[in-house]
């Protein structure tokens, strides 16, 4: 492997020696036959293929179902490193919660002058039928995920907060299933945290959010849009390893101001809904009437306090990339202290001198939607050509209200496994947290994804991404 990189290389340093998270499993590394280790990249592949890991890349026609590329390199991260990254976290998702409550209720943030009213105002995720309204034990986001990159040795930055119903738990679980299956006696000679207990604690935390109308020990349950949903997997996944029903639309109904599930002794009660359906299609008495994945009326049961829904309806708000951009002064606001982890700089380009700095510089800048996920409908300048950036000139110039500029970050790098070696290629983080009355839970670890292409910033799936088992070492 080449070790000289102008990115912050997480394994090695710029003299090539091996960084000391590293070091056992370096030392390890060097003691394998390479031929022995090709056939355990080949026998990971088979493993996700037989387990099913699969999800749907969108495009013109039809959803296409592609396996996640998985590397068998893990990102480490040392026990300090991953006590000053939680700190950051637990202090952001409270900042996050006081500000959906803040804007369904008085919105004094908005009084305060520190956000300007816009924001929520023509956005589509904000909900006028939450307004007034406090979800069960106060909590709005569940479950939340916060991307992280890095960028030198004690630099790490939030890219992306994820308060809907962030995804990607799953494969975090399963990546550490198939390291320890293939490599049992690494994790003898290297010491680290366990993800395993995840359901559980999901389990744990939801429970602990459980609604007042709620008799006897709650009733959790996962809703999913179906088996053709992209993330399906995850769903039935979550709700086996959390011993939670799995429903659809079709198996809840309302009876005597309830949610209830049907199962072979009749309807009962169901208290903690996870549901992994947008709000959109939630309720079709009080959004999209058309929706044939929600349940009529859930809305209403909500609202006089008959069932937890998480995350909350509304909770979405949240992810706006233009809120994102106001991160630093919410976190301030809210919590009284300066943001742990800060914000990747962000040009909102709603405010004209902020377009035409960003018009003027679009070959150097990374350009996102507002709403976007996905790696879709961004522009990634350093990377397009000419043409490309002229197309996307056209469509800013003629909606900047719905974009967002950021400088390209030189990301951090962690070497994958090729025929060839080890070779570096950039890596972003999602850890996963939960939230309920009992406080700030996070999972040692996280899903990260690797962009698998050489020189590629995009880490998503859905654009050639993979993903890597993610170790936090004990003290």
């Amino acid at each position: 492997m080449d070790r000289s990189s102008a990115n912050f290389d997480e394994m090695f340093a710029a003299d090539g020696g091996v960084r000391p998270g590293y070091a056992d499993f370096c030392g390890w590394y060097d003691e394998q036959d390479p031929k022995w280790l090709q056939r355990k990249d080949a026998e990971a592949d088979d493993s996700f293929r037989r387990t099913g890991i699969t999800f749907n890349v969108y495009g013109e026609d039809e959803a296409e179902e592609r396996l996640i590329p998985f590397d068998m390199v893990p990102r480490i991260i040392t026990a300090a490193e991953w006590r000053k990254v939680t700190k950051g976290i637990e202090q952001r998702v409270s900042a996050i919660n006081s500000l959906l409550y803040d804007l369904y209720h008085r919105q004094e943030i908005i009084r305060a002058g520190r956000i300007p009213a816009r924001l929520f105002q023509d956005n589509a995720a904000w909900l006028q039928q939450m307004v007034g309204f406090t979800p069960p034990g106060g909590i709005y986001t569940h479950i939340v995920g916060i991307d992280l990159v890095r960028t030198g040795p004690d630099e790490f930055f939030v890219l992306e907060d994820n308060a809907r119903t962030p995804s990607g738990v799953s494969y975090m679980l399963e990546n550490r299933e198939t390291m320890m299956s293939m490599f049992p006696e690494l994790f003898s000679r290297v010491a680290v945290e366990s993800v395993s207990n995840y359901p559980r604690r999901l389990a744990r935390s939801l429970a602990a959010c459980a609604p007042a109308a709620t008799n006897g020990k709650p009733k959790v349950a996962v809703l999913t849009p179906g088996i053709f949903n992209s993330a399906y997997f995850e769903h039935a996944f979550l709700a086996d390893q959390m011993g939670a029903e799995l429903v659809e639309a079709s198996d809840l109904r309302v009876v005597g101001g309830r949610v209830q599930m049907r199962t072979t002794r009749g309807f009962e009660p169901v208290d903690v809904l996870y549901r992994r359906v947008d709000d959109e299609y939630l309720d079709p008495l009080t959004f999209n009437p058309d929706s044939m994945l929600g349940v009529p009326g859930i809305m209403d049961v909500y609202r006089a306090g008959g069932i937890t829904i998480a995350n909350a309806p509304g909770a979405g708000v949240a992810d706006d990339k233009a809120i994102y951009s106001f991160m630093p002064e919410i976190v301030e606001f809210y919590t009284g202290q300066k943001p742990l982890l800060p914000n990747v700089q962000t040009w909102r380009c709603a405010d004209e001198d902020s377009l035409a700095y960003v018009l003027d510089n679009l070959a150097e800048l990374v350009v996102k939607e507002v709403h976007g996920s996905g790696g879709y409908g961004m522009l990634i300048g350093p990377t397009s050509s000419k043409k490309e950036i002229a197309d996307f000139r056209k469509k800013l110039t003629a909606n900047p209200q719905n974009y967002i500029a950021q400088p390209t970050l030189s990301l951090s790098t962690c070497p994958i496994f090729t025929k060839k070696g080890l070779a570096p290629r950039h890596v972003d983080l999602r850890p996963f947290v939960l939230v309920s009355p009992n406080g700030v839970d996070i999972t040692p670890g996280g899903l990260t994804r690797v962009a698998l292409k050489q020189g590629s910033l995009v880490v998503n799936s859905s654009q050639g991404g993979g993903t890597k088992d993610t170790w936090v070492l004990k003290d």
